[in-house]
This record gives C-alpha cells, sequence and structure tokens, in this order.
C-alpha cells in the first residue's frame, strides 16, 4: 500500500523573468516558487515528504498536447536577443518569453510527469509539484496566459498512455479558466474537466463566450466539461464548499476516476491581485481533503497561478499539509452561499442535468441571472479604465495567519474485540488496557444515565470509548474505532463524556434502526439517521433518512452524503463526529460507502472522530480504520441512478432543513 507525499521542486524553475516593461506581466515573478518552498521548509512540511527529482520533459511528451510546429517555434527562443523575444512573445497573449524559459517549461512537465509516475507505481500516496511556469492556458499551437507548455494535460495523455487509465479528473480550482485543457478534451469522455473562474459574464480574461457553464463538451465528451462561472468578485469559503458539494464532488463520484489532478492555482485566495476573491488559505486544506477518497487516493496537484506571494506559501502549505494527513483547520461562519454564486451553481447543475444522474433530478429551472447590461462602446457608453495590476497589489487587504497545525503522536487507535487481529495501518495502533479511572467514570456514568444496564459485555467496551476519548482530549491520538455491544448505550456514554472537556458540539452519524436517546433541541447535538423505515422529523437539528438495500443504495448513499451530511457537517462545525453502525438491515453494502462517509467527514472536527461499530464485521473495520488512519479507501465504481423515491426524500429533508442550514441551498430561489 503506498504511503508518503510527494514534493518537487527544482530552483531552476526561478531561473527566468521579465526582460522588459509589461503591466499584466509584471506579477508572474519568481520568488512564487522560492516563497511557496521557503514557506513549506520553515514550517518542517518539506522536509516530512518524499523529495522527487526533476527531469526534462522529452519533446514526444511534449507532442501528446502540442503541435510540432509550435514547439519549434519555442525551441528556438534560447538563440533569440531581447528584442526577438519581445516580438515573438506578441505573438501570443498575456505571456513573456526569455532565454531559459524552454528549458523551464520542459522541467514543468518533466516534473509533473515525475510526480504522476511516482503515484501511479505507488511510491508515494499523492503529491504536489511546484512549477514554473504554469500550463493550464497553453494551447496545441500557442503560448497564453503566462503559461508555454500545458503539464497537466500532457499529464493526463501521459497517464493514459502510460497506465491505461480510462478516467481522469482534472479539477482547476484556479481563479482564470483554463481553456487549454477544455480544448484539449473537450471531445473526450475518458477526462472529466472541472474548472471554476472568475468570469464576471465574459468580462474578465480571457474573456471567452465558451468559459461559461453552457460549454459541457462536444460529441462524445458532452457533459465531461463542467465550467462554474463566478459573476462577482469577494467569493468567500460556504461559495468554495457549496460548489464542491452541489456540483464537483456528485459528479466525480459518479465518474469514479482512477486517478485525479488538481491545477492548483491559489489567485482564487483572499489577498490575491487578480481573483480579489475572499477565500481564506484554510480552505485549500477542506478542498484537498475532500477530494483524497477519489481514485484510492491518488491524486497529484500541479501549481498554476497565485500572485499575493504571502497568501500563495500560506495556501501551498495548507495544501500539501493536508496531503500528508495533518488534521484540518476549523472553519467557523460558514453559511449560505451568496446568491451570485447560488445563480452560478443552478445553471451548472441545469445545464449538467441530461448528462449525469446526480442532477437529473434536478427541476427544470429557467436561466437564472443576475447580469447587468453589458455597456459597449459602439452604443456611447464609456468604460472606466480598468486598474492596473500594480494599483490592485498596493490595495491593504489583512487576513489572519493560518494557526499552526499539529498531528497527534498516534494517528488512530483501535479496540476490536478481545482476541481478534487487526492488520494495523501506518500511524495506527491498538488500545491498551484501560485504567482504574477509566473504569470507574463508566461506573459513574452508568449510575447516572442508564442505571438499568447491568450485563458486563455492554460495560466493557465503555471503558474503551471512555479511554479513546480521553487519548483524543489530551491529543494523543486523533480518532479512533471501537468494536462495542450495544450501540444506543455507546453512544449515550460518549456523549455525555465528550461534552465534559473533548466538544462543545457533537455530530453523531447513526447508521441502525435503533431510537437513540440524545437531546437534540439545545444545539449541541446534530443526529443523522440512516435506516430502513421512515420516520418523520421536526426538530432542525435531526435528519432521518430512510435507505434500504438495493442496487442503488450506493448511489442514493453517497448523494444524501453530498447533498445533505457534509454540508450539515461543515455548517454545524462540531469539535467530535461521532460515526456508529448499529443493528441495520442495510449492512450487505454499507462498508464501502461507510468508508467514503468516514473518510469525508476527517475534514470536520479537526479530524477528531470516534467509530463506534456494534459486533464484529471484518470488513467494515478495516474500512473504517483505513479511512480514519488517512489510508485509500476501495473505489465505489462507476455509479448508477439513485431511485426516484430516495432522491424524494433527500430533497424533502434538504428543503425542510435549509432554511436552518444554509449550505443546503442550491438554487438562486432557496436564498
Amino acid at each position: 500500500m503506498a504511503s508518503g507525499s510527494a514534493l518537487i521542486f527544482d530552483e531552476e524553475m526561478t531561473r527566468y523573468k521579465l526582460l522588459w516593461t509589461d503591466p499584466v506581466c509584471e506579477i508572474e515573478v519568481p520568488e512564487r516558487l522560492t516563497v511557496s518552498y521557503e514557506a513549506l521548509k520553515t514550517l518542517g512540511v518539506a522536509q516530512r515528504c518524499t523529495q522527487v527529482p526533476v527531469r526534462q520533459a522529452t519533446e514526444q511528451e511534449i507532442l501528446l498536447a502540442h503541435s510540432e510546429e509550435y514547439l519549434e517555434a519555442v525551441k528556438q527562443t534560447p538563440k533569440m536577443t531581447v528584442e526577438e523575444l519581445k516580438a515573438f512573445s506578441k505573438k501570443y497573449n498575456d505571456v513573456y518569453f526569455h532565454h531559459n524559459i524552454y528549458r523551464c517549461a520542459k522541467l514543468a512537465v518533466g516534473a509533473t510527469l515525475q510526480l504522476v509516475d511516482s503515484v501511479m507505481k505507488t511510491e508515494v500516496r499523492n503529491g504536489m509539484a511546484l512549477v514554473r511556469p504554469p500550463g493550464h492556458h497553453s494551447q496545441r499551437s500557442a503560448a497564453n496566459g503566462f503559461c508555454v507548455f500545458n503539464n497537466v494535460a500532457i499529464a493526463a495523455l501521459y497517464a493514459k498512455k502510460s497506465y491505461g487509465l480510462n478516467r481522469v479528473l482534472i479539477v482547476d480550482w484556479d481563479i482564470h479558466h483554463g481553456q487549454g485543457v477544455q480544448y484539449c478534451f473537450e471531445e473526450d469522455p475518458s477526462v472529466l474537466y472541472f474548472s471554476w473562474h472568475r468570469y464576471e459574464n465574459q468580462t474578465f480574461w480571457p474573456n471567452l463566450p465558451e468559459s461559461d457553464y453552457t460549454s459541457v463538451g462536444k460529441g462524445k465528451g458532452s457533459g465531461f466539461n463542467i465550467n462554474l462561472p463566478w459573476n462577482k468578485v469577494g467569493m468567500m469559503n460556504s461559495d468554495y464548499l457549496a460548489a464542491f458539494f452541489h456540483v464537483l464532488l456528485p459528479a466525480a463520484y459518479e465518474f469514479d476516476p482512477e486517478l485525479v489532478l488538481v491545477s492548483a492555482g491559489f489567485d482564487s485566495a483572499i489577498g490575491d491581485p487578480e481573483g480579489e476573491m475572499c477565500a481564506s488559505p484554510e480552505i485549500f486544506a477542506h478542498l484537498t481533503q475532500l477530494l483524497m477518497p477519489l481514485a484510492a487516493g491518488k491524486m497529484c496537484l500541479v501549481l498554476e497561478g497565485g500572485y499575493n506571494l504571502t497568501c500563495l506559501a500560506q495556501s501551498v502549505c495548507q495544501t500539501v499539509q493536508t496531503l500528508l494527513g495533518d488534521p484540518a483547520p476549523q472553519l467557523s461562519g460558514l453559511g449560505a452561499a451568496c446568491e451570485s454564486a447560488l445563480e452560478s451553481i443552478q445553471n451548472v447543475r441545469n445545464a449538467q442535468s441530461s448528462h449525469w444522474s446526480c442532477f437529473k433530478h434536478v427541476e427544470a429551472h429557467s436561466e437564472t441571472s443576475t447580469k447587468r447590461p453589458r455597456l459597449d462602446e459602439e452604443n456611447g457608453a464609456t468604460k472606466e479604465a480598468p486598474e492596473t495590476n500594480t494599483e490592485k497589489k498596493t490595495r491593504a487587504i489583512v487576513w489572519p495567519e493560518p494557526l499552526a497545525r499539529t498531528s497527534a503522536s498516534v494517528r488512530t487507535v483501535i479496540a476490536p474485540p478481545p482476541g481478534v487481529e487487526v492488520s494495523l495501518p501506518e500511524g495506527c495502533q491498538r488500545l491498551e488496557d484501560v485504567s482504574q479511572s477509566t473504569t470507574k467514570e463508566v461506573q459513574s456514568i452508568r449510575d447516572k444515565h442508564f442505571q438499568g444496564v447491568t450485563d458486563q459485555n455492554i460495560l466493557q467496551p465503555l471503558g474503551n470509548v471512555i479511554s479513546v476519548l480521553d487519548q483524543m482530549m489530551s491529543k494523543e491520538v486523533c480518532n479512533g474505532c471501537v468494536v462495542v455491544c450495544d450501540s444506543s448505550v455507546s453512544v449515550r456514554c460518549a456523549f455525555q463524556h465528550s461534552l465534559i472537556g473533548l466538544a462543545e458540539r457533537v455530530m453523531v452519524i447513526f447508521i441502525g434502526d435503533e431510537n437513540i436517546p440524545v437531546i437534540t433541541n439545545d444545539g449541541k447535538v446534530f443526529l443523522v439517521q440512516i435506516r430502513t423505515e421512515e420516520t418523520e422529523e421536526e426538530c432542525v437539528n435531526r435528519l432521518s433518512l430512510c435507505l434500504r438495500e438495493g442496487e442503488s443504495f450506493t448511489a442514493g448513499f453517497m448523494q444524501a452524503v453530498l447533498g445533505l451530511i457534509l454540508p450539515l457537517a461543515y455548517e454545524f462545525n462540531p469539535g467530535l463526529v461521532l460515526g456508529v453502525v448499529g443493528e441495520s438491515g442495510v449492512k450487505t453494502h454499507l462498508a464501502p460507502v461507510w468508508g467514503h462517509l468516514t473518510c469525508l467527514l476527517q475534514g470536520v472536527a479537526q479530524g477528531r472522530t470516534l467509530a463506534l461499530l456494534q459486533g464484529y464485521d471484518k470488513d467494515l473495520m478495516e474500512v473504517t480504520v483505513a479511512a480514519l488512519s488517512g489510508a485509500p479507501v476501495p473505489p465505489l465504481g462507476v455509479l448508477g441512478a439513485p431511485k426516484p423515491e430516495d432522491v424524494q426524500m433527500i430533497e424533502k429533508q434538504r428543503r425542510r432543513l435549509q432554511k436552518h442550514w444554509g449550505l443546503l441551498r442550491c438554487t438562486v430561489s432557496e436564498s
């Protein structure tokens, strides 16, 4: 099993710069790489990564995505004078050339391919390549937007060719549309390309109509291009999470990629002069975490944009720390996406509804738009002079520095039944004997909350539950898994003990038909229960879902996870997640989806999750421990359509709760 994270960097890629005055290109500087790498070293993050050497890409590799004529033209740049370089640059849009840029561009592609090789050969689990020049704007025969060769597009084609992959997901969270990637794959159903980008109704660079949500791909590639345009600046953490929950993740899970490539541009973060967005550096820890369950954890991130050096370095550190398995920081103040973001999300879901089963239930809405009429000079309108990049850079934007992220000495502790041997992934250990003080605490809780319970088979595992919670409280461990005999009693015990000092709010995810005697109307607990019997709930801190086993169980379960459970968990912002599997009629197909739910929830509560499993089930135990420890969870396969009755139930619950929990909203009318 692969472990570890690769980090690829070579100082040689800093050895080119702008040689003349150009207000557009002046923000693309060598320091973008050096500040990112130095920040990783300062935090001790780089030292924890597997350092992978850089190589130059071969011409054959570059020609996977570019024409021979273009390659030959770029090959001439080392011999050019400054004036010739300037003239050559003007042939293209918003890019500059330098005597050393051809060498650096070959290194950028080569570094990206080295990362793909390391991940696909299971030498590492995941990784990030800090490269320059970036790539996602370059096209088959044209440099564009600081980009010379399309690093990520070449990587996808290389991975398909070298490893026989049938499905590659490219996630582009740069603030500019990666039109070069779109052009490369718009007729290819084996590559799903998702891009969010500042668009402002086509007034923001690259000012292309094909950057709008209406461009869904062509021919066999229809539906495999997903554009989510941001039509205003100032998007925040909630907007980005809503895009993942309601657009990207449902399509990605249905697609079931074998490799995830990320065009990791950090000009979408706060303080960047290009993006002018307000999402914090910490959001990239969560975006990374949410992608990690896909493709059995095989993920390669490749640097694209990012022009505020402070925020760029912070965002890169947040991303790489998550790849390494550090608990994601808590995000506070989350709520509904803004109206403009909801408009874009709604339009994308409508446009994609005929291509993806997860969007087929979307009600037919007419196109919504908060667009203002675009004035043009032919009608006598005047336009304000656009701000220069220098003017943007001088704006004083302040945000808090991310808090230090620390890892417990042990990631996961487990307590299987006595005598049962369990293989332990890296960072995982077996719980030692329970102390006398813990035994007394169990007795105290029993006497206060369930005096009638005298069966030692039920009471004995409660000592394990309290012991794990105490170790989580003292930060000796991050999370844990305990096999119990009575899930209902164990939940009450864990809940009562956790409120002593571990968490002010607890989220309980319960799979089973038992009644859980937990009070939720005081705001301290949110209870999600997945059962085989229908019930009616009115409390806004309770969600009851009836999901029965069958062919479409996995699709229905994941639709509930992505559209309901994850948004609720992030907005509720608990200090502890209790994941419980009790007596249930859905255990046959439960283990794989339970593993993905557990993995996705690692972004909540700084990874503090206690899993309670009633009775020993080898498959369920192994997938739970894998998810908690950061090991890959098995892919779910290409998802089909959920049952119509499941979709109706999920939508009914979403509408019931969205007035109180804004992250559930995915249309403008709901705002």
